[in-house]
């Protein structure tokens, strides 16, 4: 397998903290790779070091095949490679007084590219072809986030990293997001890279997946393996899950509660088996469906329980 981006042993301290703890991960080319943690985990400083923004205390990192030389000094190779990334590290790098075109303008004089061609193409991609002589200081945060997107996209890049592109954003714009992700890796080929805590929005897009805690990379793995792993499920609804516990526990079932009245069981149980034993505690089942374990219970059960949701 081809990959984009490749790190090994990678560190980066500040003070006493260690962000990034001997992470290794690799990065398939034409993936959309969710990189999912909670907030601290160290996704941001992760990007950081991948864009050149910092460099780490030790380990390795290779893009495109460019790596460091012996001594952890950038070669030429490596920043010739990095000319192929576009990135957005924590909020999009736009000017709020400009105009989204000003805005690309503007980047294409900080590339050195010769020329504005291509900046029409690139606001009706991101779908802000139409906001005119309106400024991005009066922009949605939605499409606040689609110029930051364009602006990283003025290199012609083949890997973008967005770190939490989601957060703050309506439903609505999460969807505008979503379908602009999509089509920028099936129609243009680019890898992206997507940090992120809303796992659920992920689940709909990522082909691969990292999974970080305390700096460090506990699994890699792709979206068919991920279904794989992830365990079928009873989903009940009951009067009380008070008493559905201990009916649980008696049979050495796992199972993860949701709410008062809410939980997810895993392995088999007869549903009459189970409404004749809540009876006996004066519960009542109100509703059971067969469901698939979703990202964010993998996520939980992967690291060790609720301190990491």
């Amino acid at each position: 397998m081809e990959y984009v981006l490749e790190t090994e042993g990678l560190c980066k301290s500040y003070g006493h903290f260690r962000a990034l703890d001997e992470l290794t991960m690799h990065v398939p080319r034409g993936a959309i790779y969710g990189f999912i943690g909670k907030n601290g985990a160290g996704k941001t400083t992760f990007i950081r070091v991948a864009c050149g923004l910092q460099r780490p205390d030790s380990g390795s990192i290779r893009l495109y095949g460019a790596s460091c030389d012996a001594g952890g000094r950038e070669t030429e190779a490596l920043m010739r490679a990095r000319r192929r990334m576009g990135a957005i590290v924590e909020s999009p790098s736009v000017y709020l007084g400009m105009t989204a075109e000003e805005n690309l303008r503007q980047q294409y004089l900080v590339l050195g590219r010769p020329s504005y061609d291509g900046i029409t193409e690139l606001l009706e991609l991101v779908g802000l072809s139409g906001t005119g002589k309106k400024r991005a200081g009066d922009f949605s945060l939605g499409m606040r986030q689609r110029l930051g997107i364009a602006v990283a996209l003025a290199g012609n890049p083949d890997f973008l990293a967005l770190d939490e592109p989601v957060n703050g954003l309506d439903p609505q714009g999460i969807i505008e997001l979503r379908e602009l992700m999509l089509r920028l890796n099936r129609e243009r080929e680019i890898t992206v890279l997507i940090s992120s805590h809303i796992l659920d929005e992920l689940s709909r897009l990522a082909t691969h997946y990292g999974f970080l805690d305390r700096g460090r990379l506990v699994k890699e793995m792709s979206a068919d393996q991920l279904m794989q792993a992830c365990r079928k499920c009873l989903r009940v609804e009951v009067t009380d899950v008070r008493a559905l516990a201990p009916v649980l526990d008696a049979r050495g079932l796992s199972y993860t509660v949701l709410t008062g009245t809410e939980a997810e069981i895993y392995g088999e149980i007869g549903i009459t088996e189970l409404t004749l034993a809540l009876a006996e505690r004066g519960c009542e089942v109100r509703s059971v469906e067969k469901r698939e374990e979703s990202l964010e219970s993998y996520y939980i059960r992967l690291l060790g329980g609720e301190e990491h949701a």
